[in-house]
């Protein structure tokens, strides 16, 4: 906003989507495609969610010319800034929108996952409601299938609406090429090498109706995507399963050999 305070109104109308997109903060957003902005259908509704709706409009797809003061002025802006976080929930979910969407993806310009197990796999911003001012937007891991915040808090405050709830999943239907492969990697708490008992316990709890929801997509025939993992993990077992039998040694006085 500062940006343009000293420029004539001239100016100030000709760059607004470029300077939002390249705002701090505003990383998250693409930008949204002149003819998709003037086309009333795609705004249908939005009139009553947005005050000063035409002024707002005519600020984002730059044919404000409205002479006011700046208290009006920075209320126009902050109706455009939300105007066009309602318009972009729309544009990101048609062919346009996800193809720049996916590009930001790829780039990881939504951030990677904080999950050591995820290996740095990019995220998605979405929301957890459609309703604005509800929640603030949260990313996606796609490997994990978790939600994390973001780190920074420019986009911490922004609203989860304004990506909505379902892009990520319409954005990996139509393009399944990008679905990372599923983990089943988990951290287990050791002491000195053995697992601990509780964890342990709950760990293996967990394992159990993991190996039912697998043998039953098994019967249904679905691939259940984690073959070949499996088979590394049952190696990896094998030698805790050998590891795990220190404990009765121990409360003998024995130490385990080191090999």
């Amino acid at each position: 906003m500062d940006d343009f305070n000293s420029e004539t109104d001239s100016d100030y109308t000709s760059y607004w989507r470029d300077w939002f997109i390249s705002s701090r903060g505003n990383e998250y957003f693409c930008e949204i495609d002149e003819e998709y902005l003037t086309d009333r259908f795609n705004l249908t509704g939005l009139n009553t969610e947005v005050q000063y709706y035409q002024y707002a409009l005519d600020l984002v797809t730059d044919v404000f010319d409205l002479d006011c003061d700046d208290d009006m002025r920075e209320s126009i802006e902050k109706s455009a800034r939300h105007l066009y976080g309602l318009v972009h929930a729309r544009y990101i979910v048609t062919t346009r929108g996800l193809a720049k969407m996916l590009e930001k993806y790829k780039k990881g310009d939504f951030g990677k996952c904080p999950r050591v197990m995820c290996d740095q796999q990019p995220l998605l911003p979405m929301g957890q409601s459609d309703v604005s001012n509800t929640s603030p937007v949260k990313l996606f891991c796609a490997k994990c299938e978790d939600l994390y915040n973001p780190k920074s808090s420019r986009h911490a405050s922004i609203d989860g609406a304004y990506f909505g709830t379902s892009f990520h999943n319409i954005l990996f239907q139509v393009y399944p090429a990008f679905i990372p492969p599923k983990t089943q990697r988990r951290y287990e708490p050791r002491v000195f090498g053995f697992r601990v008992h509780a964890a342990a316990a709950l760990g293996r709890w967990q394992a159990e109706q993991r190996e039912s929801m697998k043998d039953r997509l098994k019967q249904a025939r679905v691939e259940t995507g984690f073959e070949e993992e499996d088979e590394e993990l049952e190696s990896e077992e094998d030698v805790d399963d050998e590891m795990d039998a220190g404990p009765e040694a121990f409360e003998h006085g024995a130490v385990p050999q080191q090999q």
